[in-house]
C-alpha cells in the first residue's frame, strides 16, 4: 500500500489542509493525501489524491469530502454513537444516515461555503453509488433516502435533482410516519446524545428494530423501577388496601371537589398576568395565583371566567435573568466574535448597504424640516448676518429647527435566539440588526436590540427545583429565561456594535419562550417617552421548550403567545410587526410576513419598517 504523503508545495492541497484544520477546530490535526482516502483514523485525516488536471467541480467535491470529515472529527463522539446505534443492519444504516445528516447540518447552517462544498460532495457520492440508475423501490435501501430527506429538514436545501425520482419512492412513507419528528430534530444537532435518542424514535416509527445498547439500558431501568415498586407493596400495605376496598369509597370521591372548591374561592379574583417581567408561582402550591406586576401593564390583563386556573403560570422566576450582552463574555472574546461578524458583513455589504440607503432616503423624505426664527439663541441665521456684523449685540439673530413628529420614534428589534436559529439565520439577523440600527440612528430614530432564549436546555435549575419539590402537577413554564440587551435605545451604535457579535457564540442559543419575551420588550417600550413605539419580532417558528411542554399541554406556550399578541395589538400603544424565517408567523401576528430564504431578511426588514413609516405619513397627510 502506498504511503500517504502531504505535498505542501501544491497551493490547492496547502489551502485545503488549513481550511480542514480550521473546520475541525484543531490546528494540530494531521491531514494527508493518499489512495486509501477518504477516511478518519484517530487524529489523522486522509483525503483522496486530487487529479493532476483539477477542474472546479472536482475541486469542490474534494473540499466537500474534507469538510465532511472535519465536521465528524469536531462534532462526533464514537462512544455515544456506538451505544445508541442499533445492531440490526438496516436499522444501523438508517441511524448512520441520520447522524451524517446531523454533522453536515452543523457545517451547512454555519457557513455558506461549507454548504456548497457538502452539496457538491453529496452529488459526487450519489453519482458514484449508481443509485440514480435504479428503476424500482426494491433496488434501493431506505437508509440512504432517509438521510437525504433528513438533510432537507435540517439544512433547508432540497435533495439533488438527480436523486429526486428515487426519493419519491420513499418520501410519502417516511414523512407520513416521521415528518413531525424530523421537524423537531434541528434544535438538537449540537447535542449528539439527544439527537441520537430522537433518531432512534424515528427508526422505531419506520418499523425498524431498535436493539441498541441504550435501548437495553432503558428497558433494564424500567424493569428495575417496576421491581422496586412491587417490592414496596408489603403485606401490611396490601391488607390496608383490602380494607379500603371494603370501605365506602365516598370520602375518596370527595377529595377532588374539595380542591376544586379551593380554586373557585380564589379564582373569582384571578387574572391572567401579562406583565413585562416573568411571573412565578408561590412555592407552597402549583395552583396558587401569582401576584405579578399588574399596575405596570394593567391594560393587558384579562379576567378568568368561572374561577378556572390561570391560562399561563410560571413555576419560579428565581433563576431568570435580564442581562447585558457584554456581561455574558469577556471583552477579548466579544472582540473576536464581532470580528467574525464583520467578515460576514463584508460579503453582504453591497446588498445590505443598498437596502439601508433606500430606507434612509424614504425616511428622510418624510422629515418636513421647519425653523423658528428671530430667537435669542440657536443657530446663526444667515439672513441676519449683515445685521450681526454691523451690530454684534443685535437681538433675535438666531434660528432653531423645530422638532418633527417623525423623529419622536423608537424601534425595538426582538430577535429569537433559539437553537433553531443557529448558523446562517442568526448571522443574517445580527447583520441586519446592525445595519438597521446605524441607518435609523442617522435618521434620528432610536433603536433597541433585544434577544431572548433560555439559560439551559431541558429546564435548568427551575426543573431541578420542581423535581426537589415532588413534581407538583401543572407547574406552568419550567425553564430559566435569559433575556439579553444587545443595544439599549439610548445607547449609540458605536458603543454597542461589538455586542451583536455575541450571537455568534457557540452555546448561547437554546430554547425560545416567545410570549414572555414579547411581554418584556413591550413593557420596556411602554417606559419610553417617545410618542411612537414600534416593536419588530424576528423568529423562525412557534415557541418551543421541551421542559415546559413535557408537563403541560402541547399548545401551552403557543396559546400564551397568541394571548400576548392579541392584548398588545388590541391596546394600540405599540405598533407590532413580525418576520418569520422558514415558518408562517402570519397565523400569530396581524402585521407579519414569512420568508422562505433567510437571505431575504435584510430587504424584508427594511421594507416592513418603511411600510410602517409610510402608513403614519399617509395618516398625517
Amino acid at each position: 500500500m502506498a504511503k500517504p504523503v502531504t505535498v505542501l508545495s501544491d497551493p490547492f492541497r496547502k489551502a485545503l489542509i488549513h481550511s480542514t484544520r480550521a473546520l475541525a477546530e484543531d490546528p494540530e490535526l494531521e491531514v494527508v493525501f493518499g489512495p486509501d482516502g477518504p477516511r478518519l483514523d484517530g487524529r489523522k485525516l486522509v483525503l483522496p489524491n486530487p487529479p493532476r488536471d483539477l477542474n472546479p467541480k472536482q475541486s469542490q467535491q474534494i473540499r466537500g469530502i474534507a469538510d465532511r470529515l472535519a465536521l465528524r472529527f469536531a462534532h462526533h463522539d464514537d462512544k455515544v454513537h456506538a451505544r445508541a446505534r442499533p445492531r440490526d443492519q438496516k436499522s444501523g444504516e438508517a441511524f448512520d444516515a441520520l447522524e451524517e445528516a446531523r454533522l453536515e447540518a452543523i457545517g451547512a447552517n454555519a457557513m455558506g461555503g461549507v454548504r456548497l462544498n457538502l452539496n457538491a460532495a453529496n452529488v459526487g457520492a450519489l453519482e458514484k453509488s449508481g443509485l440514480v440508475s435504479k428503476e424500482t423501490k426494491d433496488e434501493v435501501g431506505m437508509a440512504s433516502m432517509l438521510g437525504q430527506i433528513a438533510r432537507e429538514y435540517l439544512t433547508g436545501d432540497k435533495a439533488p435533482g438527480i436523486i429526486q425520482r428515487i426519493i419519491n419512492f420513499f418520501r410519502g412513507d417516511i414523512e407520513s410516519k416521521t415528518g413531525e419528528r424530523l421537524q423537531q430534530l434541528l434544535p438538537y444537532i449540537h447535542d449528539q446524545a439527544e439527537f441520537a435518542k430522537r433518531a432512534r424514535c424515528i427508526i422505531r416509527d419506520l418499523d425498524m428494530e431498535d436493539d441498541s445498547q441504550d435501548a437495553e439500558d432503558e428497558e433494564q431501568k424500567n424493569d428495575e423501577g417496576e421491581d422496586e415498586q412491587s417490592e414496596g407493596n408489603d403485606p401490611s400495605a396490601e391488607a390496608e388496601e383490602d380494607a379500603e376496598d371494603q370501605d365506602d369509597s365516598q370520602p375518596q370521591q370527595e377529595e377532588e371537589p374539595t380542591g376544586g372548591d379551593d380554586q373557585s374561592q380564589t379564582g373569582d379574583e384571578d387574572f391572567t398576568q401579562m406583565s413585562g417581567d416573568p411571573q412565578s408561582l408561590a412555592e407552597g402550591s402549583a395552583d396558587e395565583v401569582v401576584d405579578g406586576e399588574a399596575a405596570e401593564a394593567s391594560q393587558m390583563q384579562t379576567p378568568n371566567a368561572g374561577g378556572e386556573r390561570k391560562d399561563y403560570d410560571v413555576f419560579t422566576k428565581a433563576y431568570d435573568e435580564v442581562i447585558n450582552a457584554e456581561d455574558l463574555c469577556d471583552p477579548e472574546e466579544l472582540e473576536r466574535l464581532r470580528g467574525f461578524l464583520n467578515q460576514q458583513l463584508a460579503n453582504l455589504s453591497n446588498v445590505v448597504a443598498r437596502l439601508a440607503n433606500r430606507l434612509q432616503r424614504r425616511l428622510m423624505a418624510q422629515q418636513s424640516r421647519s425653523w423658528n426664527f428671530d430667537l435669542e439663541e440657536g443657530v446663526l441665521d444667515a439672513s441676519r448676518l449683515t445685521r450681526v456684523i454691523i451690530d454684534p449685540s443685535a437681538p433675535l439673530s438666531f434660528k432653531q429647527e423645530k422638532d418633527t413628529e417623525f423623529r419622536d420614534t423608537v424601534v425595538t428589534l426582538l430577535l429569537d435566539n433559539s437553537g433553531s436559529m443557529r448558523g446562517r439565520p442568526i448571522m443574517v439577523a445580527a447583520i441586519c440588526a446592525d445595519v438597521l440600527a446605524r441607518t435609523l440612528e442617522r435618521c434620528g430614530v432610536k433603536v433597541e436590540i433585544l434577544g431572548f432564549t433560555t439559560k439551559a436546555w431541558k429546564g435548568g435549575q427551575s426543573r431541578e427545583q420542581w423535581v426537589r419539590e415532588g413534581k407538583p402537577a401543572a407547574p406552568g413554564r419550567l425553564n430559566d429565561l435569559r433575556h439579553i440587551i444587545y443595544k439599549a435605545a439610548d445607547n449609540p451604535w458605536r458603543r454597542a456594535n461589538k455586542n451583536l457579535g455575541l450571537m455568534m457564540r457557540e452555546g448561547l442559543l437554546k430554547e425560545n419562550i416567545d410570549g414572555e419575551a414579547l411581554q418584556w420588550a413591550y413593557t420596556r417600550l411602554l417606559g419610553r417617552s417617545e410618542s411612537r413605539r414600534i416593536l419588530m419580532v424576528i423568529s423562525d417558528g412557534a415557541p418551543v421548550d421541551d421542559s415546559t411542554l413535557s408537563v403541560n399541554s402541547g399548545h401551552y406556550l403557543e396559546n400564551h403567545l397568541r394571548k400576548v399578541i392579541a392584548d398588545i395589538e388590541g391596546a394600540g400603544r405599540v405598533e407590532l410587526a413580525a418576520i418569520g424565517i422558514g415558518h408562517d408567523v402570519t397565523r400569530y401576528y396581524r402585521r407579519a410576513m414569512t420568508l422562505i430564504d433567510v437571505e431575504q431578511l435584510g430587504g424584508a426588514l427594511i421594507e416592513k419598517l418603511a411600510e410602517l413609516f409610510d402608513e403614519k405619513a399617509a395618516a398625517r397627510r
